[in-house]
């Protein structure tokens, strides 16, 4: 049977099922905060326990009786299910209910399409909600999915169905197309930063633990920061001063969450790619949060599936001021920073923090005058490139002065690479 799906879907019915034991009081917060987070009047939580899911509506015959009960009841116009549902799931959900059904992942991208502002971002976002539809493609299009036909239009043609998908297949190749190219751009960045051996900072962390705050209270960025979940969705890369007039690039990346759907991550590999190509990841994570732990653990197993869970972390404990934590630095058998406790928000110990990045990159730097040759221009652009020119002098005989501060491993990188024995010979 079908129903006329409303414009609009903010009265909604939250569903939490626990498989196996009841649900956690914080797996259901944080339902209703992403649901919040989409724009949703959350109108009431229901809750309940099976062994395993209904192959076909997920929840037994009762429960679905109570939910429909309940939408008629509050006026709902749309249940949303924290769980992963199947198309033909949905499709008898929705015949039920006589409303919009929604599940974990297409609520999750629907924030994702609210928060995308770069272009790739976009691209990043459509594909993946295009990738999500076309399984569905079948719901709310039951009565076009004859054969066109009648007087005068007899022969042959396609179904409704059939020109959807098409056109839904070409979408996604003009997106993958766009995406690629946006993609090797970044990748090309990417290796301009190697060949400067400038070293990578990426700031990761379960969603909402304070990253782009963090962020804009180490570089001065402006990203926007807000008290919601996946409030940063676009990769930003800013410099980072360190002591010693050294410098990093720090990117801020998209937060992890519960069940993060395997086709988001795959969606913002770009985004996550900063993560897994960084030469330090700074975990952010909210102190004052008392399931963080787990949440600790599962960004860890994000991490591990990106391809990034080798590589050096130092734990930044954000928020600290809530739970009456001083700002301090506790290292590790090594000697070096282990964890940072800090607040972003009222910049205590970001100092300690920015420090201990220093400690850990740490190579040595090499401040000098370098002399090219006319012919040198290459090189003269690399040294501007790695933002490594302090001063700049033309000389009577046409050469040019320059004075750089630079690691000493990435100094001795690029006068190698470009033959500038003499300003190797100086050191």
């Amino acid at each position: 049977m079908l129903f006329e799906r409303p414009r609009s879907g903010e009265r909604a019915l939250l569903v939490r099922i626990g498989l196996g034991g009841p649900p956690g009081k914080d797996e259901l917060s944080e339902f209703e905060a992403l649901a919040s987070s989409a724009g949703a009047e959350v109108l009431a939580v229901i809750t309940g326990t099976r062994k395993v899911p209904d192959p076909r509506l997920f929840i037994g015959s009762g429960k679905a009786e109570e939910i429909r009960s309940r939408v008629k009841e509050l006026g709902a116009d749309l249940v949303v299910f924290d769980h992963a549902l199947s198309p033909s799931q949905e499709r008898n959900l929705e015949a039920l209910m006589q409303c919009r059904v929604l599940d974990r992942t297409g609520l999750i991208l629907d924030i994702f399409a609210q928060r995308a502002r770069s272009f790739e971002g976009q691209l990043q976002v459509e594909l993946a909600q295009l990738k999500h539809i076309a399984t569905r493609l079948v719901r709310g299009w039951t009565h076009l999915e004859r054969q066109k036909g009648g007087i005068g239009l007899r022969g042959p043609g396609e179904t409704q169905l059939e020109t959807d998908r098409r056109l839904l297949a070409a979408r996604i190749r003009t997106l993958n197309s766009r995406l690629d190219k946006v993609l090797t751009q970044r990748a090309t960045t990417r290796r301009e930063r190697k060949r400067a051996e400038i070293p990578t900072v990426a700031l990761v962390g379960y969603t909402n633990a304070g990253k782009s705050t963090l962020f804009n209270r180490l570089t001065g960025a402006g990203a926007y920061a807000a008290d919601q979940l996946f409030a940063t969705l676009d990769p930003t890369v800013r410099r980072l001063e360190l002591p010693d007039a050294r410098f990093a690039l720090l990117a801020d990346t998209v937060g992890f969450v519960r069940d993060l759907p395997h086709e988001l991550v795959a969606a913002f590999r770009s985004t996550l790619q900063e993560a897994r190509e960084s030469t330090l990841l700074l975990h952010v994570i909210d102190a004052a949060d008392p399931n963080r732990s787990e949440r600790i653990a599962q960004v860890n197993q994000v991490l591990s599936e990106v391809g990034a869970g080798d590589l050096p972390q130092i734990e930044v404990f954000n928020k600290a001021d809530l739970i009456g934590e001083a700002a301090q630095v506790e290292r590790g058998e090594n000697g070096g920073a282990r964890r940072v406790w800090l607040s972003a928000q009222t910049g205590d110990g970001t100092q300690l923090l920015i420090d201990a990045i220093g400690e850990f990159l740490g190579p040595e730097l090499v401040h000098r005058h370098v002399v090219l040759k006319p012919e040198a221009g290459r090189a003269r652009a690399r040294f501007f490139a790695a933002g490594a020119v302090l001063a700049e002098q033309a000389l009577p005989s046409g050469a040019v002065d320059l004075e750089v501060s630079m690691p000493r491993r990435a100094f001795e990188h690029l006068c190698r690479s470009e033959g500038l024995p003499e300003a190797l010979a100086e050191g």
